[in-house]
């Protein structure tokens, strides 16, 4: 099975190519603007008045038949006019003249387009074809291209100070790197990135990307050293495996926060299994991301929640955190907060008690959260908060104030600084209630790497997300393991299913396939007489379950085709010729192959197990627990395949009904490591062969020793 994790000369060496295919776009010397105008508030303009006014370091050059200069710089008729040799083109002609201006870009030697033009993919029909021709126009002239339909790119770094967007400010510069697929979004977001003051380092607006993607980008960010931190703003990931490969790799140095659009089910595949109906693309999505390392924000606003907290470059070196506040109500929202998001608020040591406990009167609590009470001064925070991060069980604090009368929020938001400042190895976020001084107040945080929210329940969630990142990069890569598997014998089973014109395996088939994989099976043979049947239930140890194998039954109980726990020659026979002409009669001329006669395997915890495979996805490995919870309450858990032995840890961790699983009311637990490796199996089978398109196993009967597969069902492509 191929590594999740890729060799680093491979990945080195894609990335090395990427990032030299993209400088030209994103750390250009000189650009072109094809469409430049003198007339106010269009595009043209904007950009070049942009790429002037906000310092360019490099040269522009407006390209407009009808004028001979823009912004006091010297114009020329067509891009083959411009005597130096051009990095990046911005394109903001109209529609129709694109692929003229991209032919002529492609002639006179431009390595990078920004299209910002409009009427491609995004309108259908003519535009799609539009969008076709343009490509074909950059892969010859071997070039890449942002867009089209984008607002354009920025890298606020001093040393280049680019502003190719017609976004109408410049945010501070910071690690963050950010790419938006909505160029809507992506005003939006600068905006927000100038008022919290968040430093941006490089904005690309993809648009339609036929070319450069997200993915390209996260290649050369990985190798950008000035790039710490990446946002994403996406509505589709258009290779989500190789997403997955880039970011698994990449969060362990730098963290990604993606807010991606579309959590409905709208547009979720049908499917006839269990494991392809319960694969809605959004639950896809989550899976793809947890594996990945990847943080996912629920908004735009708490996308900026997380950076704010990314961009101070602290992490707490475990979940134990203390809360100081000058108001019992923030207290205990915060509490409540963190306790939800699963960071934990440790009793003080007795030492860090009896210090802060001749700074405050009797009324406060000196516990955790320690409230001071409103009369709590600027120096008593800082008083405060030294003590907090002094304590060895305390790896992070959250400050938050209250404005009372006559204490400014500035003073206080010093103090917090200050403190922050001394214990650099515990990160600090803030909480400013109050808005008179907020903007002061954070601005001064912000400038020493504390991050400072408006409600205590914003600085909860982000310090979790601190907290899941630091255990990620923490996470050691397991390595890959060898599984023994009979892929011949699963190979001839497929084979003769593709020959026999079959869109699925039969139960015994299916059993097999497994058993080929090393999944343990409950034994079964199929019996098409009674004599055969009698002769099959006096091998089995017990009982044993009989049941139709029929083409045209699906669900074998509803038409009477099951029998459990039949023992003894005699009610076997009567069982077969039950079960048999129970299924003539409910299915008229049905294909009666025979009966089914399988070992009772009693006891264990009843899950579900499968894998489906989607067009975008690949093959995704599922996880639940079997009955009321996979078909009622849908407590099932997805990874796109291939997984290692941690993700099938996390899958089954990741239920909610999880612990049932455990030590139940003295029952042992259920071996999870066993379970494990029936994931693991799964993951190399839907690897291996393209041709399944579903799997189930359900049940999959978890004992204290090993997992049992007691039925299985396998679909085929057709």
């Amino acid at each position: 099975m191929p590594s999740p994790v890729r060799g680093k000369t491979i990945a080195d060496h894609a990335a090395a190519e990427m990032t030299a295919s993209l400088d030209s776009i994103l750390r250009p010397q000189r650009v072109a603007v094809i469409g430049a105008s003198r007339t106010a508030n269009t595009i043209g303009h904007e950009i070049v008045s942009n790429l002037v006014g906000y310092g360019f370091t490099g040269t522009v050059f407006p390209v407009n038949p009808k004028a001979d200069s823009i912004h006091s710089l010297k114009t020329y008729p067509d891009i083959g006019a411009v005597p130096d040799p051009v990095d990046m083109a911005v394109i903001t002609v109209p529609k129709q003249h694109v692929l003229r201006v991209a032919e002529e870009c492609g002639q006179a030697g431009v390595k990078g387009l920004t299209v910002i033009s409009a009427g491609f993919r995004e309108v259908g029909g003519e535009g799609l074809a539009r969008e076709r021709a343009l490509m074909e126009i950059v892969r010859r002239h071997e070039m890449r291209m942002v867009g089209p339909n984008c607002m354009g790119v920025l890298n606020a770094d001093p040393a280049i100070s680019m502003n190719a967007t017609f976004a109408p400010s410049m945010p501070p510069f910071g690690r963050a790197a950010f790419v938006s697929q909505s160029g809507a979004m992506g005003l939006s977001v600068l905006d927000y990135a100038k008022e919290y003051g968040i430093g941006i380092n490089q904005f690309v607006s993809m648009g339609n990307k036929p070319d450069v993607s997200g993915n390209d980008l996260l290649l050369h960010w990985e190798q950008d050293p000035t790039v710490g931190l990446v946002l994403m703003y996406v509505e589709n990931f258009g290779n989500p495996r190789k997403f997955l490969e880039i970011a698994r790799r990449m969060t362990r140095t730098k963290p990604i926060i993606v807010v991606k659009s579309g959590r409905s089910k709208v547009g979720a595949r049908a499917a006839s299994s269990h494991t392809g109906a319960l694969a809605a693309s959004d639950v896809l999505v989550d899976a793809m991301l947890n594996q990945a390392g990847v943080l996912r924000a629920e908004t735009v606003e708490e996308l900026f929640d997380l950076a704010m907290a990314f961009s101070g470059e602290r992490t707490p070196r475990s979940r134990r955190t203390a809360v100081v506040t000058n108001s019992g109500g923030p207290g205990i929202l915060a509490a409540d907060a963190l306790e939800r998001y699963a960071v934990e608020l440790p009793d003080l040591a007795p030492e860090t008690v009896e210090r802060l406990r001749p700074l405050f009167p009797e009324e406060a609590s000196l516990r955790n959260p320690l409230d001071m009470i409103a009369s709590a001064t600027p120096p008593g925070y800082r008083a405060a908060l030294d003590a907090l991060l002094d304590d060895p069980g305390v790896d992070s604090a959250m400050a938050i104030f209250v404005p009372p009368l006559g204490i400014k929020q500035a003073d206080v938001a010093e103090a917090i600084a200050t403190v922050a400042e001394a214990h650099p190895d515990k990160p600090v976020l803030a909480v400013l209630m109050g808005r008179e001084g907020l903007p002061q107040g954070k601005a001064e945080l912000h400038e020493v790497g504390v991050p400072a929210y408006i409600f205590p329940e914003s600085a909860a969630r982000s310090l979790s997300a601190l907290c899941r990142h630091r255990e990620w990069v923490e996470r050691p890569i397991p390595p890959v393991e060898e599984l023994q598997v009979d892929r011949a014998t699963a190979e001839r089973l497929l084979s003769q299913a593709r020959a026999a014109g079959l869109s699925r395996l039969g139960e015994l088939e299916s059993l097999a396939l497994l058993h080929a994989y090393g999944i343990p099976t409950a034994q079964a043979g199929l019996a098409r007489t009674v004599e055969e049947a009698v002769s099959l239930a006096a091998r089995a140890a017990g009982a044993v379950a009989m049941k139709i194998v029929s083409p045209e039954i699906i669900h074998k109980t509803d038409v009477g085709g099951v029998k459990v726990g039949v023992e003894g020659d005699a009610d076997v026979r009567a069982a077969f010729e039950e079960i048999v002409a129970a299924a003539k009669r409910a299915v008229p001329g049905a294909s009666i192959h025979g009966v089914l006669v399988q070992e009772m395997v009693r006891g264990g915890r009843e899950t579900i197990a499968g894998m489906t495979r989607d067009p975008s996805f690949g093959p995704l490995v599922m996880f639940g627990l079997g009955g009321i919870f996979v078909e009622v309450l849908g407590d099932v858990v997805f990874r796109v395949a291939p997984i290692h032995r941690r993700d099938a840890a996390d899958m089954i961790a990741g239920l909610r009904g999880a612990r049932l699983l455990d030590s139940v009311r003295g029952a042992p637990p259920a071996d999870r490591r066993a379970i494990e490796d029936v994931l693991l199996r799964l993951s190399r089978l839907g690897e291996d062969f393209p041709e399944i398109a579903e799997l189930d196993v359900n049940p999959l009967l978890a004992f204290p020793d090993r997992a049992v597969a007691v039925d299985g069902r396998v679909l085929l492509s057709r």
